[in-house]
């Protein structure tokens, strides 16, 4: 399941909310891929989204989840009124392996946009069952090992009579990613980014879910 371009949430009239539901069961051995483009939101929407998958302990399924802070290009950037997505992952008899939510909301305190300084989208992805599972252990230990070099601090070099280094001040990496395990045995993984760049993440989506073009018949995200 894919969409043709980004999934965009124009302004909303009074009180009402743009609204989004799936709901899904994945059989025993099956696959199922939902691998949208990002959730774009106009200055002063409001968007809901929830997505409830029923699954069994053979079951293999892909998530994306991803939005962006507007039309950050055009100079619109984190000035919609709420976003909120909820994924729910399910074993049988209604049982909870994957509960998650995300929710931005403008407050009279501080701003989405002072909140999220640079960066102008968030996204995660969610790999669940056997099939699956050397995507997961690849995409972990490229992650690991990208952002051990992107967080190392900076060091000074010169010998022992070099000059006194200036203080150097750190610079937040363009993408942040990170890897988690999920469920009893480990079966599942989740990996949130977020980066300044909506290009990056493709860049990152491409790269590690290139692996199930075999499945799929196409790699995704290739045309993006």
């Amino acid at each position: 399941m894919t969409t043709q371009a980004s999934t965009k949430v124009y302004k909303a009239v009074g009180s009402k909310c743009s609204e989004q539901v799936l709901e899904a069961t994945v059989g025993k051995d099956a696959l199922l891929a939902v691998i949208p483009d990002p959730v774009t939101c106009f200055s002063t929407a409001r968007y809901y989204q929830k997505q409830v998958f029923h699954v069994s302990g053979d079951s293999n399924l892909v998530i994306v989840d991803w939005f962006t802070s507007g039309r950050y290009e055009s100079g619109e950037k984190w000035d919609f009124n709420s976003y909120k997505s909820v994924n729910h992952i399910l074993l049988e008899e209604y049982q909870p392996l994957f509960i998650d939510s995300v929710l931005l909301e403008q407050g009279s305190d501080c701003t989405i946009a002072e909140r999220m300084q640079e960066y102008n989208v968030v996204a995660m992805v969610v790999l669940l069952g056997p099939k699956l599972k050397h995507i997961q252990d690849q995409m972990q230990d490229e992650v690991k090992n990208m952002m051990s070099v992107q967080l190392r601090p900076p060091t000074s070099g010169g010998g022992r009579y070099a000059a006194r280094p200036q203080a150097v001040q750190p610079q937040s990496p363009p993408l942040v990613a990170s890897c988690s395990p999920f469920g009893r045995t480990g079966t599942g993984m989740v990996a949130r980014i977020v980066a300044v760049s909506t290009e990056s993440v493709y860049t990152f989506l491409r790269h590690h879910l290139a692996a199930l073009e075999p499945f799929l018949g196409v790699a995704p995200y290739s045309s993006s």
